[in-house]
Order: structure tokens, then C-alpha cells, then sequence
């Protein structure tokens, strides 16, 4: 085993401790995140650690082959694949629903519009939608995916779309992330890109974020 990925599993173990200690821990999630500017900054402060952490790991090697800096073999397929990865979310989110929701337990999503918060809300919706999806994406699509493949790519994909949805920290959503993680995985590997990944990811999120608004 490379000393690359000893270093990408420590990762996934320690951030997925620190997450079900804080989900176990915390107790009730405060409803007001996105309205706050210490969200923001705290999410930049972690992005911007683990972004560093995946450029260390990945030091020295393709950035095309390797992370899948480079253009998909079929956008057109792309989307189809996409298409097919928020069904099965949407379906295993109806099959958890009676026993818990995903977003709700992580708590990221608001509640409500205020419109009071402009400024923090277009901060916070900035981090979710575009910062974290890059930088997660690059972890785990990208590191994890590239680490991975070499072992077979049925269970690079398993793999890598587990490991994300332990760092969530979810415990009755995990299904739901657990899906999601290996739909795009399995998305990576049939375009050979990261690109179409960031783009669902970023989407996925701001959907999210768009509907917890509005609704």
C-alpha cells in the first residue's frame, strides 16, 4: 500500500471521527447556519485544509489521468448518468424517509428565508455550492478515485462513494449520502473526468439549498 493512499485513508477516518463525534455530541443543530458569517468562515478554514491536504497527496502526478482534469468523453452521457444518480437519491431518500431525513440531520439547509441575511446567506450558499463540491470532489473523485482504480474500478467506485458518505457523519441519512457518493463515483469513471462530478454535485447541492429556502 502507497504511502498516498495511507495518507487519503487517514484522512477519511479521522474527518469521519470528527463527524459522528460531533453528530453524537453536539445534540440539537442550530437552525440558523446559513445566516452566519462563522459558517462561512469555518467551512472556507476546512475546505481550504483539505484542498491542501489533496494537492499534497497528489504532488508529483497527472493531473489529466490522474484527478480527471480533462474534458469527459460524452457530456451527452454525462447528463444521462447524472439523470440516473438523482433518481436512485431520490429513491433511497423515499425508502429512509420513515426513518429519519438526510439534509435535517445534517442541518446545513435552512428552514426558512431572512431575508435580513443577504450578505451571510450568498457567503454560506457560495461554500456550499461551489467551494465544497470542487474541493470534495477533488478529494474523493479525484485522490480517492485516481488512488483507487488500480485495485478495480467496481471497487474503487464503492469505495470512494462509502468513504464520502462517512464523512458526512450521518447515521439515518447515510444511505441516502451513501447513494449519491457512489452514483458519482461511478459517474467519474465512465466519463473519465471530474468535471461532470463537480457540476452534479454542485447542483445537488444547490437544489438542496434552493428547496429548504423555499420551502
Amino acid at each position: 500500500m502507497s504511502g498516498r493512499l495511507i495518507g487519503w485513508i487517514l484522512f477519511v477516518l479521522v474527518f469521519s471521527t470528527v463527524a459522528y463525534v460531533s453528530q453524537f455530541t453536539d445534540g440539537e443543530r442550530e437552525k440558523d447556519v446559513a445566516y452566519r458569517w462563522s459558517s462561512s468562515v469555518s467551512g472556507l478554514v476546512v475546505y481550504g485544509l483539505v484542498l491542501g491536504l489533496a494537492l499534497l497527496i497528489a504532488r508529483g502526478r497527472n493531473r489529466r489521468s490522474f484527478l480527471g482534469f480533462r474534458r469527459p468523453r460524452s457530456w451527452w452521457r454525462a447528463l444521462g448518468i447524472s439523470l440516473l444518480v438523482i433518481v436512485a437519491v431520490l429513491v433511497a431518500g423515499a425508502l429512509v424517509a420513515p426513518f429519519g431525513n438526510a439534509e435535517k440531520e445534517q442541518g446545513l439547509i435552512p428552514s426558512e428565508w431572512n431575508s435580513h441575511r443577504i450578505a451571510q446567506f450568498t457567503a454560506y450558499t457560495i461554500i456550499v455550492t461551489l467551494v465544497g463540491p470542487s474541493v470534495e470532489e477533488l478529494m474523493f473523485r479525484g485522490v480517492g478515485y485516481g488512488l483507487l482504480e488500480p485495485f478495480g474500478r467496481g471497487r474503487a467506485i464503492v469505495v470512494v462513494g462509502i468513504a464520502f458518505a462517512l464523512i458526512h457523519g450521518l447515521v439515518a441519512g447515510f444511505p441516502v449520502i451513501a447513494t449519491f457518493g457512489i452514483g458519482i463515483t461511478y459517474l467519474r469513471s465512465r466519463t473519465d473526468s471530474i468535471y461532470p462530478c463537480i457540476l452534479l454535485h454542485a447542483c445537488y447541492n444547490g437544489l438542496g439549498l434552493a428547496v429548504g429556502v423555499a420551502t
